[in-house]
């Protein structure tokens, strides 16, 4: 034998077999003496390259949706981060949409923005902040992406006269893009040693099957311990108080008819399940009932990675795709679990009723009240039919974003009753604007300011001199990243602690640069900026009060929360603090 080591033999060994016609050596991963990484599939395809192969996991779900497969996905790449492995994810949306950003967020959610400026599902979010790191365009599939993709390359002649079809061509664009999305550099961390895959919607609708036979041919075109599919499927409680597992076994079947076979079952349930009903599912759907995991609800979606852990899906994962039996770092579970030693309370004045819709700002002061051991007690409050005197009740007063008239008086009420009753004050996007509308009107006694998006008026509020051509809504608003600029000795500086900052955008108006003077003059504070465009406020002789044009809510971490959401908690507990003394 050669002096190589293995691996190398057993490359070469494929190559010669190869030439003779032959598929051989099956399933065989490993490296060369460069340090260039191999692997053999079940087509036989060679892939050689200089990094990690990466591993997949797909997650679908069964019975109904809404069951948490975004919350299990990312759970499951906390507790593989957790064993010190590079972790990335790409969530699939059936949806024609090419993206969630003309979407109803009272119908589907949140409209979270990612760094690059894309608008994407909320599950998007949770990625992020489970697992600490920055998505892209990438990693949002959706129909009407990869269907444009492919109209695209058939009007260009890509396909060279063939009839275009769902399988290959569409299939074949799913592949590619999973594993584009897999391959691509993560921002301060090395490249993904698994990817996570999220299907959504439900196994069985019309619009998702194109999604699931490219996870079945990728299946096939992977080695043994390259892919495992998890399945999150409802386990219904009756009036007896037997959890029921008919339910499971129907949409385990509707995966099989489509090829797939679930190697993990995750169940979802209100209380745990027992062994009983895991052996159950066990002999019914056919897998080992260690891969069958209780994910019973928890108080806070940041235990669950802690409460699968303790079920051993890390375990049956390692098992799965072959990997090394690492000890899990506990920090990330210490930091989660951390008890709170003091409670505000803050009223959030929305538009939109629905906590799902404004789901980063619930989350990014969760981070902020996490990391002052402070629990932050939320009350959303309908801006157009709160009473003013409810908000007395509160520790503090957030006013979040939203589009259009409808509610904008009962913003602005709101922020007016901060500002002179000197509570702690945060607004965000649009209640930056509203904040200025505001302090317009009650301190420069302009009675008819307003913005250009709501109406005739003083437009102390006017859309952005690139907004005025634009004729399509879809992906056109100032997104994403941008530098910020912050001033010394303000508000903000004491926030952030440095000069330069990168927040993440979502508008289309901005404050008019013709009323600045006249607003500085009468001493609202624009703290921060970019070039002549402001992006802070702040009035200097409030305990807090501070309003931004970018949203702080999508950089907020567990492990890093956001400073405009820490600076506002902290105001919250001093004046809950002279409130009950």
């Amino acid at each position: 034998m050669p002096a190589f080591p293995s691996d190398a033999y057993n490359y070469l060994c494929w190559r010669q077999k190869k030439e003779e016609g032959e598929h051989g050596c099956l399933g065989t991963q490993g490296s060369l003496e460069n340090g260039d990484r191999f692997a053999i599939t079940r087509e036989g395809s060679e892939r050689v390259r200089g990094d990690i192969l990466v591993k997949y996991i797909f997650i679908t779900g069964g019975v109904m949706s809404g069951l948490g497969k975004g919350i299990t996905a990312a759970s499951v790449g906390r507790i593989l981060k957790n064993r010190g492995y590079g972790i990335t994810a790409v969530k699939i949306d059936p949806y024609l949409n090419i993206d969630a950003g003309t979407m109803n967020p009272g119908q589907h959610g949140e409209v979270f923005v990612l760094s690059d400026g894309s608008e994407v599902d909320l599950d998007l979010g949770n990625y992020e902040r489970f697992l600490d790191i920055d998505l892209s365009s990438a990693h949002n599939i959706t129909t009407g992406k990869v269907y444009r993709t492919v109209i695209e390359k058939e009007r260009r002649g890509d396909f060279l006269g063939e009839t275009v079809q769902i399988i290959p061509h569409i299939t074949d664009e799913i592949k590619s893009c999973i594993r584009a999305a897999a391959e691509m550099e993560i921002p301060g961390q090395k490249k993904a040693d698994i990817c996570l895959v999220e299907i959504g919607g439900t196994v069985g609708d019309i619009e998702s099957m194109p999604f699931l036979e490219a996870v079945r041919q990728m299946r096939g075109e992977l080695s043994l311990h390259d892919t495992v599919i998890i399945h999150v499927t409802l386990i219904p409680e009756d009036t007896m108080g037997d959890l029921k597992t008919k339910p499971t076994q129907h949409s385990v079947k509707a995966l099989r008819e489509l090829g797939l076979h679930a190697d993990i079952i995750v169940g979802r349930s209100e209380r745990t399940i027992g062994p009983h009903t895991k052996r159950k599912i066990s002999a019914f759907c056919d897998l080992p009932q260690h891969s069958v995991i209780s994910a019973a609800t928890a108080p806070d979606i940041y235990q669950v990675p802690l409460e699968l852990e303790k079920e051993g899906l890390g375990d049956v994962l390692s098992e799965h795709l072959g990997l090394e039996k690492r000890k899990a770092d506990p920090s990330w579970y210490h930091l989660v679990s951390r008890e709170y030693t003091e409670r505000v309370s803050v009223g959030i004045v929305s538009k939109y009723g629905i906590e799902d819709v404004y789901l980063s700002i619930k989350e990014a002061l969760k981070h902020a009240g996490r990391a002052l051991s402070t629990e932050v007690r939320i009350t959303w409050l309908d801006a157009e039919r709160y009473d003013l005197r409810q908000l007395a009740e509160f520790d503090g007063v957030l006013v979040p974003g939203g589009f259009g008239k409808r509610g904008i008086e009962g913003k602005i009420d709101a922020i007016h009753w901060a500002r002179t009753n000197r509570t702690p004050f945060l607004g965000l996007c649009l209640g930056f604007q509203m904040a200025v509308v505001e302090y317009s009107r009650h301190v420069l006694g302009w009675e008819d300011a307003t913005s250009a998006e709501i109406g005739e008026g003083r437009h102390v509020i006017a859309i952005l001199p690139e907004q005025y051509d634009i004729t399509e809504l879809g992906g056109t608003m100032r997104l994403g990243n941008s530098p910020i600029t912050i001033k010394e000795g303000t508000l903000a500086m004491r926030v952030y602690g440095e000069r330069e900052i990168t927040e993440r955008h979502r508008h289309r108006y901005e404050v008019n640069p013709r009323y600045i003077p006249d607003l500085e003059k009468a001493g609202l504070v624009f703290s921060g900026a970019f070039e002549n465009r402001m992006e802070i406020c702040e009035i200097s002789d409030h305990p807090f009060f501070m309003a931004t044009q970018f949203h702080p809510e999508f950089r907020s971490r567990p492990t890093r929360p956001s400073p405009p959401f820490v600076g506002f908690v902290k105001a919250c507990c001093t004046r809950n603090g002279r409130r009950t003394r």
